[in-house]
């Protein structure tokens, strides 16, 4: 949610500093969305990793039970 509000907030700045001419506010806002662009960004990213993981976990898990079967069924 602070990937948002960055980005709202930084608008919010950018369009205030070109009403009033202020040049430095402009540059404000354009680097707090740009923030809030970035944040976004990296947690998309972490996001996709992490379900990532949890499907090879999961197929790794699977296939150690599938041996762990197999060797018990050779054991007996």
């Amino acid at each position: 949610m602070g990937a948002i509000m960055d980005k709202i907030k930084g608008k919010a700045k950018e369009i205030e500093g070109r009403l009033t001419g202020d040049k430095i506010r402009q540059g404000q806002g354009r680097a707090e969305k740009a923030k809030g662009d970035v944040e976004g960004a990296t947690s998309r990213a972490a996001r996709k990793v992490k379900g990532e993981a949890r499907r090879v976990k999961a197929k790794v898990n699977a296939k150690v039970d599938r041996s762990r079967a197999k060797a018990r069924s050779r054991a007996r």
